[in-house]
């Protein structure tokens, strides 16, 4: 074991230290070479809840580290085949597009958010579930508990405008996931300055969303190792939540909401006094102007995996509701 991870260690200083050819070097015109940090194609140590999405392209992404704010470029296996600047990591994704003749991307997209403590393997299988029915899917994946969720919320905003050749988006959201789609809207609801949500944005599935705060956030935000553990985007639920409802926008797009709950008093955890998933109470996912609404015997965390919020989930992006057109149940506009 201390000889695999001696392996490991040895193999990532060869890398940072440039000991290695960089890879592709005979395919990169001379002029640019030296704008490419030297690199070998490894797969990475995880490490999920440190990066965060800001670029896809099929199944390559380019990702930004939370501490060190260097970017990375990865393939779908999650080999690192670049490291550096955003515009290095896309210089060399430019590279590979030409180098492998890649095809652009076209037709619908759906990106699909985590939510807080989780990373983007929380979604997967909601994911495959979408794509077998022909849907692109990004799994945008955040540093959830190192940084606010104004800058999650930049991160999509950089995310949404690199999906070149996609012309309609829709978004699935789960938890503190669709505060951050909340927070991208107001963001860019800003006529004087010449700048407006997508364009192509058309339906939005909510998961389990505290849209009304998360009682169970503010309880454990007086126990102060919880700042510690679930950092700004968790202080922002707990004590910082009437500040951060004011920068929540209410889509003006079609949404539907999907709360976990047992439809008891005390739901899945009596201590929330309402009826809940154990996390979010049923009254706290509710915002007025939602298309359609429902309650599903489901626990927050594990909700995306469900076969019945899957299949509500794909009929809501295709037709706007959750069973039919008329078993709708919306909350009015506030």
């Amino acid at each position: 074991m201390e000889q695999r991870r001696l392996l490991i260690v040895c193999l990532l200083i060869i890398s940072q230290a440039g000991w290695c050819r960089p890879v592709g070097a005979d395919d990169m015109p001379p002029d640019e070479s030296p704008t490419l940090n030297p690199n070998a194609v490894l797969p990475t140590l995880g490490g999920k809840q440190f990066w965060t999405d800001e670029l896809f392209f099929h199944d390559w992404h380019i990702q930004r580290s939370s501490f060190t704010g260097h970017c990375r470029l990865l393939s779908g296996t999650s080999l690192r085949y670049a490291w550096g600047t955003f515009d290095q990591c896309r210089q060399k994704l430019e590279l590979i597009k030409a180098k492998r003749q890649l095809p652009p991307m076209d037709g619908p997209a759906v990106i699909v958010l985590h939510g807080l403590f989780r990373s983007s393997s929380a979604m997967s299988d909601l994911c495959r579930y979408l794509r077998k029915h022909g849907y692109t899917v990004f799994n945008f994946s955040y540093a959830s508990t190192r940084a606010g969720i104004h800058e999650h919320a930049e991160a999509l905003a950089s995310v949404i405008e690199n999906l070149e050749g996609i012309d309609e988006i829709y978004f699935v959201g789960h938890s503190l996931g669709n505060l951050v789609v909340r927070h991208y809207l107001a963001d860019r609801d800003n006529p004087e300055r010449g700048i407006q949500p997508d364009p192509r944005i058309r339906r939005m599935v909510m998961l389990g969303p505290p849209n009304r705060g998360a009682r169970i956030a503010e309880a454990l935000g007086k126990l102060g190792v919880f700042h510690v553990v679930a950092g700004t985007s968790g202080k922002q639920l707990a004590k910082g939540w009437d500040a951060l409802e004011e920068k929540l926008a209410t889509p003006d797009f079609d949404f539907g909401i999907l709360a976990g709950g047992r439809d008891t008093k005390t739901g899945y955890n009596p201590l929330l006094g309402k009826d809940n998933d154990l996390v979010v109470s049923v009254e706290s996912t509710r915002l007025g102007g939602a298309a359609d609404f429902r309650v599903l015997p489901v626990m927050h965390s594990f909700m995306m995996d469900n076969e019945r919020v899957q299949e509500y989930t794909l009929r809501f992006l295709e037709h706007g509701y959750f069973a039919s057109h008329q078993e709708r149940q919306p909350i009015p506009a506030e």
